[in-house]
Formats: C-alpha cells, sequence, structure tokens
C-alpha cells in the first residue's frame, strides 16, 4: 500500500500513559499511520482503514490483552 504521510497530521493516543508508552495515529485519504509517539522518525506502519478498524477493535474487546 502507497501512502504519502508528509503532510499528514498526527495525533497522540487519549490512552496514552506516564510511562511513555504513546503512539501516535495520522489519517490520510488511503490509510491509516501509526507510529511510536517518542521516536516520530523512526518510522510508522500503514494500514489499510478496514485493517486499522478491525484491530481497534479487538484492542477494544481485549483480545489482544498480554
Amino acid at each position: 500500500m502507497s501512502a504519502d504521510f508528509a503532510a499528514a497530521k498526527w495525533r497522540k493516543s487519549s490512552r496514552s500513559n506516564s510511562e511513555q508508552a504513546c503512539v501516535e495515529v495520522a489519517q490520510v485519504p488511503n490509510a491509516i499511520g501509526v507510529r511510536d509517539s517518542k521516536n516520530p522518525n523512526g518510522g510508522h506502519i500503514t494500514l489499510d482503514r478496514a485493517v486499522f478498524t478491525n484491530l481497534l477493535n479487538l484492542l477494544k474487546a481485549g483480545d489482544l490483552d498480554l
């Protein structure tokens, strides 16, 4: 999947905590980007919107808890 995040507006997760376990997300027309807020220049993963929605649903349901 090709997506340009150069001008994307990144926002920190509302679930970020004081232990620096934070992620940021950005939307572009055809994808969602996810990156580590402590290392914004370290790259990001690009997800299709449907995949991102499925990931959020799994997280909210606790299906990915360790």
